[in-house]
């Protein structure tokens, strides 16, 4: 199957395309600010409430008769490019396929090396995440603003999380020989540019958190034009940008009270280390990439998440402050002893967590929301920068394809380290309401995450998805899920170049994420919880149809509350969402009969953590069978606090070969 790297076939369309919205985008742009300047956000208001009534007023009586002059005028134009742009849709491709030619800049993809299925196996990290990108007189009826600003940070927050190194902690101790914490994202702060691994003593902290301080959208501008000085790091074995620390003890890795505050003295490189915990600390680590200055959760950032990042600071440890103005800083919290780092329910087999950051060596995303074409394209200049593949603007337009009119495409956009094989695009026939005007879908592809000694390839299916969202749609989301099956099936056949007798490829995984837009608690969404896709899929969440495992929370955030003190920054909504009541207080649940729609202060009690609509799926049908796939850890993560009202998930799977190391 060819990739479709231009919207066009020939650059004559494309020409032509241009012009036509060239000519339309006036109009757009001033309906676009004229409703934005009458649908202010909750943190505008805040921000005008020390300013004088009148003066808000009185720009828009100055700006609104402006707007509509020049929108009248613009109005002929537009006509005529609408006439233009409208026809040119039937010859439009279904996405466009995006691929990094210049590598220096793809820090994170240059160095994945190929699997070739030897050893134990290996991990794939999936992400999936709801932004919001919509034109900014629409976004605002969710409380938030400034589209295109807010598509250049999302970027930079999930490169930044997905770069940081992964760290294992393994706890070597006589009387215990379980994995401690196991595969979970952590923070190292590096001392040196060099690229090699290193076996140190070193304190362990535990911190919290980060905390957000600002965000100087523009300050990375220069950053991230420059060339990152120092070549990246070789690959170490299997795991790309993994940290291991060993931990030899007595006491099964669990520090006194006199050692848990020796961990706050910091070793020093050109002296002997004085080792804080009981036994020898062990550090291999191999760095993701030399990261850019400036950039939020970079490896030189003193923090990390209270669940799942671990400090290990080496050397002198300074920092020159000049080095971090004007750029996304955090800071370290509470420090607490490594041995708390234990699963709440300890029934599960994987671990999961409330993480202030995306996880490391993230390997493939799905983003829904990304309506808007510029800040598509924002989003993706960023998100090149880790990912060297990338699949967006996914849809169809005018009535090409579907049954109404489209406006806007389907908002989704897939972005991988690993190549894409195989693509494909199916636009939902069946919208309603507002939703009829967006070519919502669903998103299938094939990539290629390595090969057999015996040159099979080992590929992996992704399908990403947004399902009907208005409330009380049961039968339309129903019948979506149904082709949404059909629809995969169909994919994975054409695709397919194996035979049973002589297997060409192997599958390692089969993923479907997306914002489905019903939960598993509440009881207007009975059909879709008992719907025959979670028969063939595993949701690593949930128990059964009406009940979720107890540490699953809610994924839609309650826009009134976007901006407050409180939720606005990761670590404070990482901290907020950690206990039940700051949960009920900023997330939205089943609705229900017995109790008011208003977020804070109800009384009523509610059932489950949150409404859980976004979901990260996967089967162990029709995957090689020698081949076993298991969840790793999943996380909800608050990252992209104040820029979405989502929660992005992610979830690590692991590929079981069943063969020993060589």
């Amino acid at each position: 199957m060819v990739l479709y790297t231009s919207p066009f076939p020939n650059s004559f369309l494309s020409v032509l395309h241009s012009f036509s919205w060239g000519l339309i985008f006036p109009c757009y742009w001033l309906a676009d600010r004229l409703v934005a300047s009458f649908v202010p956000t909750t943190y505008e208001k805040r921000q005008r409430a020390d300013d004088p009534c009148y003066f808000h007023a009185l720009c828009i009586i100055i700006t609104t008769p402006i707007y509509l002059a020049l929108l009248v005028a613009s109005l002929p134009f537009a006509l005529i490019g609408f006439l233009l742009w409208s026809p040119l849709q039937s010859a439009r491709r279904p996405y466009i396929y995006s691929r990094l030619e210049d590598k220096s800049h793809a820090n994170g993809a240059t160095l994945l090396t190929e699997w070739k299925a030897a050893g134990n196996g290996k991990s794939f990290c999936f992400g999936s995440a709801n932004v919001c990108l919509l034109p900014d007189s629409l976004a605002r009826f969710n409380n938030v603003f400034n589209t295109q600003a807010r598509a250049k940070e999302i970027g930079r927050r999930i490169r930044n999380g997905a770069s940081r190194p992964q760290i294992k902690i393994y706890i070597d101790s006589p009387t215990n020989t379980s994995i401690s914490a196991a595969s979970f994202s952590s923070l190292v702060s590096p001392q040196g540019g060099d690229n090699t691994n290193r076996t140190v003593n070193a304190g362990i902290k535990r911190t919290t958190s980060m905390e957000y301080k600002g965000d100087n959208s523009g300050s990375n501008n220069s950053e991230d034009s420059r060339e990152d000085k120092g070549g990246a790091g070789e690959p170490n074995g299997g795991e790309e940008n993994t940290c291991i620390v060993r931990i030899n003890g007595e006491d099964n890795g669990h520090m006194s009270d006199t050692e848990t505050d020796a961990v706050n003295g910091q070793a020093h490189a050109s002296g002997p280390a004085e080792p804080s915990l009981e036994g020898d600390v062990e550090i291999s680590k191999t760095p993701n990439h030399k990261q850019k200055e400036g950039d939020s959760g970079s490896l030189d950032s003193y923090s990390a998440s209270r669940e799942s990042l671990v400090k290990v600071r080496v050397g002198d440890g300074t920092v020159d402050q000049s080095t971090v103005n004007n750029k996304l800083l955090y800071k370290a919290s509470i420090m607490k002893k490594t041995s708390v780092r234990k699963k709440k329910h300890t029934d599960e087999t994987f671990d999961h967590e409330i993480s202030a950051f995306f996880p490391a060596n993230l390997d493939f995303l799905c983003l829904q929301e990304v309506f808007d074409k510029r800040a598509a394209e924002k989003l993706k200049e960023q998100l090149h920068h880790y990912f060297e593949y990338i699949v967006y603007d996914v849809g169809v337009y005018s009535c090409h394809g579907c049954c109404s009119f489209k406006f806007v495409n389907s908002g989704l956009l897939f972005a991988s380290r690993y190549p894409v094989m195989d693509a494909a695009y199916h636009c939902y026939p069946n919208g309603r309401g507002t939703d009829s005007l967006a070519s919502k879908g669903a998103l299938f592809l094939k990539v290629q995450v390595g090969s057999t000694p015996q040159d099979q390839r080992i590929v992996g299916y992704i399908s990403c998805t947004h399902l009907q969202a208005i409330a009380g749609d049961t039968t339309v989301r129903c019948e979506q899920l149904d082709m949404l099956q059909d629809w995969l099936s169909e994919f994975r056949k054409s695709t397919s170049s194996s035979s049973t007798a002589n297997p060409e490829e192997l599958v390692a995984f089969d993923v479907i994420c997306g914002d489905l837009n019903f939960d598993n608690c509440s009881s207007e969404d009975k059909l879709e919880q008992q719907h025959s896709l979670f028969t063939h899929y595993k949701d690593p969440c949930r128990i059964g149809p009406g009940e979720d495992k107890p540490w699953a929370i809610g994924t839609l955030l309650d826009p009134e509350g976007l901006y407050d003190e409180e939720v606005c920054t990761p670590d404070n909504l990482q901290k907020v969402l950690e206990s039940e009541e700051g949960r009920k207080g900023y997330l939205v649940y089943p609705t229900s009969k017995n109790h008011s729609s208003s977020q804070k202060g109800r009384k009523a009690s509610l059932k489950g953590n949150g409404r859980r609509i976004d979901y990260m799926l996967y089967t162990e049908e029709g995957l090689y069978l020698e081949w076993k796939v298991e969840v790793e850890e999943f996380s909800f993560i608050t990252q992209l606090a104040g820029l979405t009202d989502h929660l992005p998930v992610a979830m690590r799977l692991t590929v079981s070969t069943g063969e020993d190391d060589p």
